[in-house]
């Protein structure tokens, strides 16, 4: 299929044709855009290529602007089209919420709440959870976990109802709800030679290696920062994806670690781990319940957004008394 074969007529018509467009038109060009061609769409769609072709073409005539392009990469989509494929995204997305309206409304279930939590939250949102299951047994919760970059990521379309995170992504417009600090502190396996030292400086640190989250981890964004701050550079012995092998690593004596205090509260409560008494730490951040501004949510995931915003905070941990808190 070539570029002429799509027809498109002039812009000044677009606004009033695209209230006729079909499902079908926008799942043609969903198709594309995720296969590259049109033979893989329509094997994907169970269409024939020139039903997928005739959607295609109908589609770029409503629009009235061309919405694809050949390159040496495949078929991809112009700026238009990327716009409309926006649109089949809210489209679906909303079906899948009123598929769950009219299934919540006709008793066939009690509603999925699709959540996604940062890395480290994951130390204290299965028990709210857990709570909110207890008062809502027929909820069915799925749960996503990943990095700040990946939940942020998600959070660009519309298959999470909300997630809980630090600090709000800046290019998704959010509703939020505060749901409580998030201290970040440094912490050393016990008996290390700086256990007993008092007034530490990051000075002090800087010939300490550091086992530290991935690139995308919101708690290496914020350690890079402190450490520019004072224009210095930590050592960076290893980078984990996982927070239970840092902790692992230092009781090990591999290295300090900055590390949210949520993360560590049972090895320091057992006396693995020890707080290294440094100026101007903790950072404390807040976590929050961020869900997308033009996301609508359904009863069952209203009812959970609500929940951690007014109930969540009881389900941190508790952390040892920290200086700046």
């Amino acid at each position: 299929m070539s570029l002429k074969e799509f027809s498109y007529n002039g812009p000044g018509h677009a606004a009033a044709q695209l209230r006729h467009l079909t499902i079908r038109q926008l799942r043609s060009l969903a198709a594309l855009s995720a296969k590259g061609s049109v033979t893989a769409a329509s094997s994907h769609l169970g269409l024939t290529q020139p039903a997928v072709t005739q959607q295609l073409r109908q589609l770029q005539d409503l629009a009235g602007l061309p919405l694809v392009q050949r390159t040496g990469d495949g078929m991809l989509l112009t700026g238009a089209g990327k716009e409309v494929l926006a649109l089949a995204e809210r489209v679906e997305a909303a079906i899948m919420d009123c598929q769950g309206a009219l299934d919540l409304l006709a008793g066939r279930t009690g509603g999925t709440v699709q959540l996604g939590a940062v890395s480290t939250a994951k130390y204290f949102v299965p028990h709210a959870i857990a709570a909110f299951s207890k008062r809502y047994p027929k909820i069915e919760i799925k749960l996503t976990i990943g990095n700040r970059e990946e939940i942020r990521e998600a959070m660009h379309g519309y298959d999470l109802d909300f997630a809980v995170m630090g600090r709000p992504p800046a290019d998704v417009t959010v509703d939020v709800r505060q749901l409580g600090r998030n201290p970040h502190i440094i912490v050393a396996r016990k008996g290390h030679w700086l256990e007993q030292d008092s007034g530490l400086n990051l000075t002090d640190l800087v010939h300490e290696t550091f086992l530290t989250r991935e690139p995308g981890s919101g708690t290496r964004t914020l350690m890079e920062g402190m450490f520019q701050k004072s224009d210095l550079e930590p050592i960076i012995g290893m980078e984990m994806s996982s927070n239970e092998t840092i902790k692992q690593a230092v009781i090990a004596g591999l290295g300090i670690a900055f590390i949210s205090a949520h993360t560590v509260a049972h090895e320091l409560a057992e006396g693995r781990l020890v707080v290294l008494d440094v100026a101007g730490l903790p950072i404390v951040r807040q976590w929050y319940v961020i869900r997308r501004s033009d996301k609508v949510l359904l009863p069952p995931a209203q009812a959970m957004f609500d929940f951690l915003g007014s109930e969540g905070s009881n389900y941190l941990p508790d952390v040892p008394e920290l200086g700046g808190q």
